[in-house]
């Protein structure tokens, strides 16, 4: 995935995510998940438990369009969020190693296509610096 030396630092260093993904009736679903940057092969990751029980993984295994945001403040005094907004198509898979202990053996792949970010690379209210990219 192409991210800068500022992003990549800001994910490895994030241990929370939000996905959002698409219901059946096309209504979006936002949830809380941990995560994890797979250099290798250029996605994020998503484990947990229960992972296969979720309506996440029911809803990408019926769409994969998803987005995925981490943010925080870098400082409340000045007010200064950041953050990475990742765009693209997931992949429920199952039999998956766990990444963690507990976590099931199902995994949420995606696959990038459309980043945004801010905060990181400019000032926190500058226009989100976005780009497409391609995972490998």
């Amino acid at each position: 995935m192409d991210l800068s030396e500022n992003e990549r630092s800001y994910l490895t260093n994030q241990p929370l995510g939000r996905l959002a993904t698409l219901a059946s009736d096309g209504s979006p679903q936002t949830r809380p998940v941990g995560f994890f940057l797979n250099e290798e092969l250029g996605t994020i990751d998503i484990g947990g438990h229960n992972l296969g029980q979720s309506q996440k993984f029911r809803n990408i295994q019926r769409d994969g369009r998803v987005a995925f945001v981490v943010d925080d403040l870098a400082s409340i005094d000045p007010w200064s969020p950041r953050g990475i907004e990742i765009r693209g198509e997931a992949e429920a898979i199952v039999d998956a190693e766990p990444s963690r202990p507990g976590f099931s053996s199902e995994l949420i792949r995606i696959r990038p296509n459309r980043l945004l970010s801010w905060g990181l690379e400019s000032d926190a209210f500058a226009p989100p610096l976005a780009r497409n990219i391609k995972s490998v």
